[in-house]
Protein backbone atom coordinates (compact mmCIF):
# COMPACT_ATOMS: atom_id res chain seq x y z
CA UNK A 1 0.00 0.00 0.00
CA UNK A 2 2.97 2.17 0.67
CA UNK A 3 4.56 1.20 -2.11
CA UNK A 4 1.77 2.41 -4.48
CA UNK A 5 1.05 5.52 -2.82
CA UNK A 6 4.55 6.25 -3.20
CA UNK A 7 4.91 5.56 -6.42
CA UNK A 8 1.61 7.61 -7.60
CA UNK A 9 3.05 10.47 -5.49
CA UNK A 10 6.14 9.86 -7.67
CA UNK A 11 4.12 10.31 -10.71
CA UNK A 12 2.40 13.55 -9.81
CA UNK A 13 5.72 15.11 -8.95
CA UNK A 14 6.96 14.21 -12.77
CA UNK A 15 3.49 15.43 -13.94
CA UNK A 16 4.27 19.05 -12.25
CA UNK A 17 7.37 19.21 -12.99
CA UNK A 18 6.76 18.47 -16.83
CA UNK A 19 3.70 21.23 -16.35
CA UNK A 20 6.40 24.09 -14.75
CA UNK A 21 9.00 24.06 -17.49
CA UNK A 22 6.36 23.04 -20.32
CA UNK A 23 6.02 26.36 -22.88
CA UNK A 24 9.06 27.21 -24.95
CA UNK A 25 9.19 24.51 -27.20
CA UNK A 26 5.25 24.22 -27.90
CA UNK A 27 5.30 28.33 -28.47
CA UNK A 28 8.54 28.22 -30.46
CA UNK A 29 6.99 25.74 -32.89
CA UNK A 30 4.05 27.09 -33.14
CA UNK A 31 4.91 30.73 -34.03
CA UNK A 32 6.52 29.27 -37.02
CA UNK A 33 2.91 28.50 -38.54
CA UNK A 34 3.16 32.49 -38.99
CA UNK A 35 1.29 34.21 -41.82
CA UNK A 36 3.99 33.47 -43.90
CA UNK A 37 4.00 30.02 -43.09
CA UNK A 38 -0.03 29.49 -43.38
CA UNK A 39 0.65 30.81 -46.55
CA UNK A 40 3.07 28.85 -47.63
CA UNK A 41 1.77 25.45 -46.78
CA UNK A 42 -1.63 27.16 -48.37
CA UNK A 43 0.33 27.25 -51.57
CA UNK A 44 1.47 23.77 -51.45
CA UNK A 45 -1.88 22.21 -51.13
CA UNK A 46 -3.36 24.78 -53.80
CA UNK A 47 -0.84 23.98 -56.55
CA UNK A 48 0.36 20.32 -55.49
CA UNK A 49 -2.88 19.14 -54.12
CA UNK A 50 -1.71 16.24 -51.58
CA UNK A 51 1.71 15.62 -53.36
CA UNK A 52 3.55 17.61 -50.82
CA UNK A 53 2.06 15.72 -47.12
CA UNK A 54 5.55 13.44 -46.86
CA UNK A 55 7.95 16.48 -46.53
CA UNK A 56 6.26 17.55 -43.02
CA UNK A 57 7.45 14.31 -41.66
CA UNK A 58 10.46 15.26 -42.93
CA UNK A 59 10.65 18.83 -41.87
CA UNK A 60 9.30 17.80 -38.17
CA UNK A 61 12.22 15.50 -37.50
CA UNK A 62 14.35 18.82 -38.67
CA UNK A 63 12.34 21.11 -36.78
CA UNK A 64 12.87 18.97 -33.40
CA UNK A 65 16.19 18.53 -34.28
CA UNK A 66 17.41 22.30 -34.66
CA UNK A 67 15.24 23.49 -31.54
CA UNK A 68 16.04 20.85 -29.34
CA UNK A 69 19.74 21.76 -29.95
CA UNK A 70 19.01 25.40 -29.08
CA UNK A 71 17.06 24.69 -25.85
CA UNK A 72 19.77 21.91 -24.51
CA UNK A 73 22.18 24.99 -24.49
CA UNK A 74 19.98 27.51 -23.06
CA UNK A 75 19.45 24.73 -20.04
CA UNK A 76 22.47 23.51 -19.98
CA UNK A 77 24.64 27.15 -20.12
CA UNK A 78 22.25 29.31 -18.89
CA UNK A 79 22.74 31.44 -21.69
CA UNK A 80 20.89 33.04 -25.16
CA UNK A 81 21.88 32.02 -28.50
CA UNK A 82 23.49 35.47 -29.37
CA UNK A 83 25.64 35.50 -25.89
CA UNK A 84 27.31 32.02 -26.81
CA UNK A 85 28.36 32.81 -30.52
CA UNK A 86 29.75 36.48 -29.12
CA UNK A 87 31.58 34.99 -26.57
CA UNK A 88 33.04 31.87 -28.35
CA UNK A 89 33.38 34.05 -31.79
CA UNK A 90 33.72 37.03 -31.14
CA UNK A 91 32.77 40.79 -32.29
CA UNK A 92 32.78 40.32 -35.99
CA UNK A 93 30.79 37.41 -36.49
CA UNK A 94 28.11 38.76 -33.98
CA UNK A 95 27.53 41.81 -35.58
CA UNK A 96 27.03 40.40 -39.16
CA UNK A 97 24.78 37.64 -37.92
CA UNK A 98 22.77 40.49 -35.91
CA UNK A 99 22.51 42.71 -38.63
CA UNK A 100 20.94 40.17 -40.97
CA UNK A 101 18.72 39.13 -38.29
CA UNK A 102 17.97 42.63 -37.79
CA UNK A 103 16.52 42.86 -41.65
CA UNK A 104 14.76 39.43 -41.83
CA UNK A 105 13.12 39.73 -38.98
CA UNK A 106 11.92 43.30 -39.58
CA UNK A 107 11.22 42.19 -43.03
CA UNK A 108 9.08 39.24 -41.05
CA UNK A 109 6.99 41.64 -39.08
CA UNK A 110 6.00 43.50 -41.83
CA UNK A 111 4.72 40.08 -43.11
CA UNK A 112 2.99 39.43 -39.76
CA UNK A 113 0.91 43.19 -39.83
CA UNK A 114 -0.05 41.84 -43.09
CA UNK A 115 -1.44 38.67 -42.43
CA UNK A 116 -3.68 39.97 -39.68
CA UNK A 117 -4.61 42.86 -42.16
CA UNK A 118 -5.41 39.92 -44.31
CA UNK A 119 -7.44 38.11 -41.76
CA UNK A 120 -9.79 41.06 -40.60
CA UNK A 121 -10.09 42.11 -44.03
CA UNK A 122 -11.79 38.94 -44.71
CA UNK A 123 -14.76 40.56 -42.48
CA UNK A 124 -14.50 44.11 -43.71
CA UNK A 125 -13.71 46.36 -45.81
CA UNK A 126 -10.15 48.26 -46.77
CA UNK A 127 -10.75 50.99 -44.16
CA UNK A 128 -10.21 48.47 -41.23
CA UNK A 129 -6.75 49.03 -42.05
CA UNK A 130 -6.67 52.43 -40.12
CA UNK A 131 -8.44 50.70 -37.08
CA UNK A 132 -7.71 47.22 -36.80
CA UNK A 133 -3.73 47.20 -37.71
CA UNK A 134 -3.04 49.77 -34.92
CA UNK A 135 -5.06 48.31 -32.22
CA UNK A 136 -3.54 45.35 -32.64
CA UNK A 137 -0.04 47.09 -32.68
CA UNK A 138 -0.94 48.35 -29.43
CA UNK A 139 -2.36 45.29 -27.66
CA UNK A 140 0.96 43.30 -28.79
CA UNK A 141 2.60 45.98 -27.24
CA UNK A 142 1.04 46.24 -24.16
CA UNK A 143 0.87 42.23 -23.59
CA UNK A 144 4.62 41.97 -23.84
CA UNK A 145 5.98 45.26 -22.30
CA UNK A 146 3.14 44.94 -19.20
CA UNK A 147 3.74 41.04 -18.25
CA UNK A 148 5.32 38.93 -16.91
CA UNK A 149 7.01 35.47 -18.38
CA UNK A 150 4.68 33.46 -16.58
CA UNK A 151 1.68 34.95 -17.75
CA UNK A 152 2.68 35.98 -21.73
CA UNK A 153 3.48 32.01 -21.83
CA UNK A 154 0.85 31.01 -20.20
CA UNK A 155 -1.55 33.17 -22.69
CA UNK A 156 0.70 31.88 -25.84
CA UNK A 157 -0.12 28.46 -24.82
CA UNK A 158 -3.64 29.03 -24.76
CA UNK A 159 -3.70 30.65 -28.25
CA UNK A 160 -1.96 27.83 -29.72
CA UNK A 161 -4.93 25.77 -29.32
CA UNK A 162 -6.29 27.98 -31.64
CA UNK A 163 -4.73 26.62 -34.31
CA UNK A 164 -6.83 23.94 -33.82
CA UNK A 165 -9.38 26.03 -36.10
CA UNK A 166 -7.53 24.43 -39.24
CA UNK A 167 -8.16 20.70 -38.25
CA UNK A 168 -12.09 21.59 -38.15
CA UNK A 169 -11.76 23.71 -41.46
CA UNK A 170 -9.89 20.56 -42.98
CA UNK A 171 -12.75 18.11 -42.29
CA UNK A 172 -15.78 20.83 -43.60
CA UNK A 173 -13.80 20.25 -46.73
CA UNK A 174 -14.81 16.92 -47.00
CA UNK A 175 -10.97 15.42 -48.93
CA UNK A 176 -10.91 11.94 -49.15
CA UNK A 177 -8.79 10.85 -46.29
CA UNK A 178 -7.62 7.45 -47.99
CA UNK A 179 -6.05 9.28 -50.52
CA UNK A 180 -4.68 11.56 -47.78
CA UNK A 181 -2.84 9.23 -46.03
CA UNK A 182 -1.55 7.32 -48.80
CA UNK A 183 -0.06 10.58 -50.53
CA UNK A 184 1.25 11.22 -47.06
CA UNK A 185 2.86 7.26 -46.59
CA UNK A 186 3.50 6.82 -50.54
CA UNK A 187 3.53 9.61 -52.50
CA UNK A 188 2.91 9.65 -56.21
CA UNK A 189 5.43 12.26 -57.66
CA UNK A 190 4.73 10.84 -61.28
CA UNK A 191 1.14 11.70 -60.81
CA UNK A 192 1.89 15.20 -59.11
CA UNK A 193 4.56 15.99 -61.86
CA UNK A 194 2.03 14.84 -64.64
CA UNK A 195 -1.38 16.77 -62.77
CA UNK A 196 0.97 19.96 -62.19
CA UNK A 197 2.32 19.83 -66.07
CA UNK A 198 -1.55 19.83 -66.80
CA UNK A 199 -2.96 22.47 -65.22
CA UNK A 200 0.28 25.20 -65.46
CA UNK A 201 1.43 24.61 -68.51
CA UNK A 202 2.05 27.70 -69.27
CA UNK A 203 3.38 28.59 -65.88
CA UNK A 204 6.18 25.41 -66.29
CA UNK A 205 7.66 26.68 -69.60
CA UNK A 206 11.64 26.48 -69.63
CA UNK A 207 11.20 25.44 -65.83
CA UNK A 208 11.25 21.05 -65.27
CA UNK A 209 8.77 20.26 -63.35
CA UNK A 210 11.31 18.29 -60.77
CA UNK A 211 12.71 22.23 -60.38
CA UNK A 212 9.40 23.25 -59.80
CA UNK A 213 8.59 20.97 -57.03
CA UNK A 214 11.71 21.26 -55.67
CA UNK A 215 11.62 25.23 -54.93
CA UNK A 216 7.88 24.52 -53.30
CA UNK A 217 9.28 21.53 -51.30
CA UNK A 218 12.06 24.85 -49.83
CA UNK A 219 8.87 27.11 -49.47
CA UNK A 220 7.25 24.44 -47.47
CA UNK A 221 10.28 23.82 -45.28
CA UNK A 222 11.57 27.63 -45.09
CA UNK A 223 8.24 28.69 -43.26
CA UNK A 224 9.14 25.59 -40.83
CA UNK A 225 12.66 26.19 -39.76
CA UNK A 226 13.93 29.92 -39.45
CA UNK A 227 16.43 31.29 -37.65
CA UNK A 228 15.01 33.61 -35.55
CA UNK A 229 13.34 30.59 -34.26
CA UNK A 230 16.37 28.96 -33.03
CA UNK A 231 17.33 32.23 -31.27
CA UNK A 232 13.86 32.45 -29.49
CA UNK A 233 13.76 29.10 -28.14
CA UNK A 234 17.37 29.27 -26.43
CA UNK A 235 16.46 32.66 -24.73
CA UNK A 236 12.70 31.69 -23.78
CA UNK A 237 14.36 28.40 -21.74
CA UNK A 238 17.05 30.50 -20.29
CA UNK A 239 14.01 32.90 -18.94
CA UNK A 240 12.11 30.56 -17.79
CA UNK A 241 15.15 29.15 -15.77
CA UNK A 242 15.47 25.75 -16.66
CA UNK A 243 18.12 23.56 -15.51
CA UNK A 244 20.09 21.28 -16.78
CA UNK A 245 18.51 18.60 -14.47
CA UNK A 246 15.21 19.41 -15.83
CA UNK A 247 15.77 19.28 -19.04
CA UNK A 248 14.61 15.89 -19.91
CA UNK A 249 11.15 17.30 -19.29
CA UNK A 250 11.60 20.89 -21.65
CA UNK A 251 12.94 17.97 -24.39
CA UNK A 252 9.31 16.59 -24.08
CA UNK A 253 8.02 19.80 -24.34
CA UNK A 254 10.12 20.65 -27.65
CA UNK A 255 9.39 17.07 -29.55
CA UNK A 256 5.59 17.80 -28.73
CA UNK A 257 5.88 21.33 -30.21
CA UNK A 258 7.60 20.30 -33.24
CA UNK A 259 4.95 17.52 -34.32
CA UNK A 260 1.99 19.73 -33.19
CA UNK A 261 3.24 22.42 -35.53
CA UNK A 262 3.39 20.33 -38.88
CA UNK A 263 0.48 18.25 -37.25
CA UNK A 264 -1.46 21.59 -37.71
CA UNK A 265 0.41 22.49 -41.15
CA UNK A 266 -1.06 18.91 -42.54
CA UNK A 267 -4.72 20.25 -42.00
CA UNK A 268 -3.67 23.36 -43.64
CA UNK A 269 -2.12 21.63 -46.26
CA UNK A 270 -5.52 19.52 -46.93
CA UNK A 271 -8.14 22.24 -46.66
CA UNK A 272 -6.26 24.32 -49.55
CA UNK A 273 -5.47 20.78 -51.83
CA UNK A 274 -9.07 19.87 -51.17
CA UNK A 275 -10.69 23.14 -51.95
CA UNK A 276 -8.12 25.42 -53.66
CA UNK A 277 -6.18 23.04 -56.28
CA UNK A 278 -5.99 23.91 -59.27
CA UNK A 279 -4.87 27.58 -58.31
CA UNK A 280 -1.87 29.14 -58.83
CA UNK A 281 -2.09 32.78 -58.07
CA UNK A 282 -2.47 33.12 -54.43
CA UNK A 283 -0.79 35.59 -52.67
CA UNK A 284 -1.78 36.09 -49.68
CA UNK A 285 -3.40 33.02 -47.01
CA UNK A 286 -6.71 35.56 -46.41
CA UNK A 287 -7.19 35.09 -50.06
CA UNK A 288 -7.67 31.18 -49.57
CA UNK A 289 -10.16 32.06 -46.55
CA UNK A 290 -12.81 33.14 -48.88
CA UNK A 291 -11.82 30.88 -51.51
CA UNK A 292 -12.65 28.02 -49.32
CA UNK A 293 -16.10 29.29 -48.87
CA UNK A 294 -18.09 28.34 -52.02
CA UNK A 295 -16.00 24.60 -51.31
CA UNK A 296 -16.66 23.99 -47.93
CA UNK A 297 -18.73 27.15 -46.52
CA UNK A 298 -18.46 30.17 -44.93
CA UNK A 299 -18.08 28.66 -41.45
CA UNK A 300 -14.76 27.20 -42.65
CA UNK A 301 -13.81 30.64 -43.94
CA UNK A 302 -14.14 32.06 -40.41
CA UNK A 303 -11.92 29.43 -38.47
CA UNK A 304 -9.73 29.65 -41.34
CA UNK A 305 -9.24 33.63 -40.56
CA UNK A 306 -9.38 33.48 -37.42
CA UNK A 307 -6.53 30.88 -37.68
CA UNK A 308 -4.84 33.42 -39.35
CA UNK A 309 -5.24 36.22 -37.42
CA UNK A 310 -4.16 34.42 -34.04
CA UNK A 311 -0.89 32.93 -35.88
CA UNK A 312 -0.24 36.33 -37.33
CA UNK A 313 -1.09 38.12 -33.96
CA UNK A 314 1.52 35.39 -32.41
CA UNK A 315 4.14 35.55 -34.96
CA UNK A 316 3.83 39.66 -33.73
CA UNK A 317 5.01 38.87 -30.53
CA UNK A 318 7.53 36.13 -31.00
CA UNK A 319 9.82 37.60 -33.79
CA UNK A 320 10.56 40.87 -32.36
CA UNK A 321 10.82 39.21 -29.05
CA UNK A 322 14.01 36.94 -30.60
CA UNK A 323 15.26 40.31 -32.50
CA UNK A 324 15.07 42.09 -29.27
CA UNK A 325 16.36 38.96 -27.05
CA UNK A 326 19.45 38.51 -29.76
CA UNK A 327 20.47 42.00 -30.54
CA UNK A 328 20.44 42.61 -26.31
CA UNK A 329 22.25 39.59 -25.80
CA UNK A 330 25.10 40.19 -28.28
CA UNK A 331 25.68 43.23 -26.75
CA UNK A 332 26.04 41.77 -23.59
CA UNK A 333 22.93 44.37 -22.52
CA UNK A 334 20.26 43.48 -20.13
CA UNK A 335 16.93 41.53 -21.72
CA UNK A 336 13.85 39.13 -20.62
CA UNK A 337 10.51 39.51 -20.21
CA UNK A 338 9.39 41.29 -16.92
CA UNK A 339 11.27 44.01 -17.24
CA UNK A 340 10.70 47.56 -17.35
CA UNK A 341 12.05 50.04 -19.48
CA UNK A 342 14.71 51.40 -16.80
CA UNK A 343 15.73 47.78 -16.36
CA UNK A 344 15.98 46.92 -19.82
CA UNK A 345 15.87 50.62 -22.11
CA UNK A 346 17.36 47.98 -25.37
CA UNK A 347 15.54 45.19 -25.07
CA UNK A 348 12.04 47.11 -24.57
CA UNK A 349 13.42 49.95 -27.23
CA UNK A 350 14.00 47.29 -30.26
CA UNK A 351 10.64 45.30 -29.44
CA UNK A 352 8.79 48.45 -29.86
CA UNK A 353 10.50 49.88 -32.68
CA UNK A 354 9.76 46.64 -34.52
CA UNK A 355 6.37 46.96 -33.68
CA UNK A 356 5.98 50.39 -34.49
CA UNK A 357 7.52 50.70 -37.90
CA UNK A 358 6.22 47.32 -38.95
CA UNK A 359 2.30 48.47 -38.11
CA UNK A 360 2.95 51.59 -39.51
CA UNK A 361 4.37 50.48 -43.40
CA UNK A 362 1.03 47.92 -43.37
CA UNK A 363 -1.37 50.65 -42.49
CA UNK A 364 0.61 53.34 -44.93
CA UNK A 365 1.69 51.46 -47.76
CA UNK A 366 -1.05 49.46 -49.87
CA UNK A 367 -1.00 45.77 -49.62
CA UNK A 368 -0.03 45.01 -53.49
CA UNK A 369 3.04 46.99 -53.18
CA UNK A 370 4.41 45.04 -49.82
CA UNK A 371 5.41 42.30 -51.82
CA UNK A 372 9.25 42.70 -51.85
CA UNK A 373 8.83 42.90 -47.68
CA UNK A 374 6.67 40.28 -47.42
CA UNK A 375 9.57 38.21 -49.46
CA UNK A 376 12.51 39.50 -48.20
CA UNK A 377 12.99 37.34 -45.01
CA UNK A 378 13.37 34.71 -48.11
CA UNK A 379 16.63 36.37 -49.32
CA UNK A 380 18.16 37.18 -46.02
CA UNK A 381 16.96 34.13 -43.73
CA UNK A 382 18.47 31.96 -46.82
CA UNK A 383 21.92 33.64 -45.89
CA UNK A 384 21.72 33.49 -42.01
CA UNK A 385 20.19 30.15 -41.59
CA UNK A 386 23.30 28.18 -42.89
CA UNK A 387 25.88 30.27 -40.51
CA UNK A 388 23.58 30.04 -37.50
CA UNK A 389 22.69 25.97 -38.05
CA UNK A 390 26.82 25.35 -38.23
CA UNK A 391 27.71 27.75 -35.33
CA UNK A 392 24.68 26.02 -33.53
CA UNK A 393 26.85 22.21 -34.23
CA UNK A 394 30.21 23.65 -33.45
CA UNK A 395 28.62 25.05 -29.71
CA UNK A 396 26.45 21.94 -28.68
CA UNK A 397 29.97 20.18 -29.56
CA UNK A 398 32.14 22.26 -27.15
CA UNK A 399 32.70 20.31 -23.50
CA UNK A 400 33.84 22.84 -21.86
CA UNK A 401 30.23 24.73 -22.51
CA UNK A 402 28.03 21.40 -22.05
CA UNK A 403 29.94 19.18 -20.47
CA UNK A 404 27.96 15.31 -20.85
CA UNK A 405 25.53 17.13 -22.90
CA UNK A 406 26.97 17.36 -25.37
CA UNK A 407 25.75 15.51 -28.85
CA UNK A 408 26.52 11.82 -29.14
CA UNK A 409 27.76 10.77 -31.82
CA UNK A 410 24.84 8.95 -33.58
CA UNK A 411 22.31 12.36 -32.74
CA UNK A 412 25.62 14.03 -34.08
CA UNK A 413 25.19 12.32 -37.35
CA UNK A 414 21.59 13.17 -37.33
CA UNK A 415 22.11 16.26 -36.46
CA UNK A 416 24.97 17.50 -39.46
CA UNK A 417 23.08 15.58 -42.40
CA UNK A 418 19.94 17.83 -41.31
CA UNK A 419 21.76 20.95 -41.08
CA UNK A 420 23.44 19.91 -44.46
CA UNK A 421 20.03 19.25 -45.76
CA UNK A 422 18.81 22.40 -44.27
CA UNK A 423 22.16 24.57 -45.83
CA UNK A 424 21.39 23.23 -49.03
CA UNK A 425 18.31 24.22 -49.40
CA UNK A 426 18.30 27.65 -47.48
CA UNK A 427 20.90 28.29 -50.13
CA UNK A 428 19.04 27.08 -53.31
CA UNK A 429 16.04 28.87 -52.16
CA UNK A 430 18.33 32.54 -51.85
CA UNK A 431 19.73 31.41 -55.04
CA UNK A 432 16.28 31.06 -56.73
CA UNK A 433 15.00 34.20 -54.89
CA UNK A 434 18.09 36.79 -56.42
CA UNK A 435 17.53 34.83 -59.58
CA UNK A 436 13.75 36.37 -59.20
CA UNK A 437 14.51 39.54 -58.41
CA UNK A 438 17.21 40.08 -61.19
CA UNK A 439 15.14 39.01 -63.78
CA UNK A 440 12.24 41.04 -62.41
CA UNK A 441 9.85 38.34 -61.39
Amino acid sequence: MLRRLWRRRLAYNRIGILLAVVGPGIIAASADNDASGILGYSQAGAVYKYGLLWILALSTLALAVAQEICARMGAVTGKGLADLIREEYGPRITVFAMLVLLVANFATTVSEFAGILSAVQVFAGPWIRFVAVPLTALAVWLFVTRGSYRRIERILLGLSLVYLAYIVSAFLAHPPWLHVLKETVAPNLRATFAERTAHFPKELAGVSPLSAYVLMIINVVGTTITPWGQFYIQSTVRDKGVKAEEYGYTRIDVLAGAFFTNFIAFFIVVCCAATLFPMLDLNDAGQAALALAPFAGKLATILFAIGLFNASCFGAITVPLSTAYAVTEALGWESGLGRRVREAPLFIGIFTLLIVASAGIVVVVPTEKLGFLITLPNYVGGLLLPIILVLMQLLVNKRRLMGNYVNGRGYNWLAWITAVALIALSLMAAWAAIKSMVSGG
